[in-house]
């Protein structure tokens, strides 16, 4: 970067930083759930989400699978109203990828 501005070239070189890194998440992880990913357009930025519907312990076993496999320790989940709860982990990956996972979901009834 020059001046202060992001180019082109600059969000290019990210993305196919992200790219990279998400190929390598999913090399030899044939053993995890299956999730969507995006390769964000600003950053060396990845984000996975759990997609649904799915019962709460199925979601939620899914995210823990990933944010151990990946090691992201930042972790919230807070109520989302309506009766869901969303959930959110991130962690900064040693190729300087930020690697972002989220779900929301239907809280079970006990």
């Amino acid at each position: 970067m020059t001046g202060g501005w992001i180019t082109q070239a600059d969000r290019a070189r990210w993305q196919l930083q992200a790219a990279r890194e998400l190929a390598s998440i999913l090399g030899g992880r044939d053993d995890l759930p299956l999730i969507t990913w995006t390769v964000a357009s600003g950053g060396a930025v990845l984000a996975g989400k759990v997609d649904g519907p799915a019962p709460a312990g199925q979601v939620r076993a899914t995210l823990a699978a990933w944010r151990e496999a990946l090691g992201l320790e930042d972790f919230r989940e807070w109520p989302g109203g309506r009766g869901t709860v969303r959930s959110h982990a991130s962690g900064r990956r040693d190729s300087g990828v930020l690697v972002r996972i989220s779900a929301a979901f239907f809280e079970e009834e006990r």
